[in-house]
């Protein structure tokens, strides 16, 4: 790929995170200086001391990045994942298909949840 393409991309995308970073910031101040005043008699805060509170949250409530924290929902998606896996390494194929089609019909939304009627004409289709 061309040089130029990268480096237009690079700036693109640092424009686009400081402006919205700064929208971040600007919001977070203004709601600040209009709740925290009237109701607590709290200081006004500038743009600045906002984002080191923005931080300073992150710092303290988010963690940084995919796996910031230990017990982020990627690792308690991966340990279902493997627990569902050794469960069903134990069934037969026909109960794999039959816990399938339960599952199918009885989990999630109402409108989206499969009659055991309709599953198995789309499977001998």
């Amino acid at each position: 790929m061309n040089r130029s393409f990268w480096l237009l991309r690079g700036l693109k995308f640092f424009f686009l995170a400081a402006l919205f970073v700064a929208a971040a910031g600007f919001v977070t101040m203004r709601l600040w200086n209009w709740l925290v005043p009237v109701l607590f008699k709290g200081p006004f805060i500038s743009f600045w001391q906002t984002l080191a509170l923005l931080v300073l949250t992150r710092i303290l409530f988010g963690g940084w990045g995919r796996g910031g924290r230990p017990g982020g929902w990627a690792r308690r998606r991966e340990v279902w994942r493997k627990k569902m896996e050794s469960r069903m390494a134990h069934l037969t194929p026909e109960e794999q298909k039959k816990f399938r089609q339960q599952m199918r019909s009885s989990c999630g939304p109402p409108w989206m949840r499969r009659s055991v009627e309709e599953e198995t004409a789309s499977t001998s289709a």
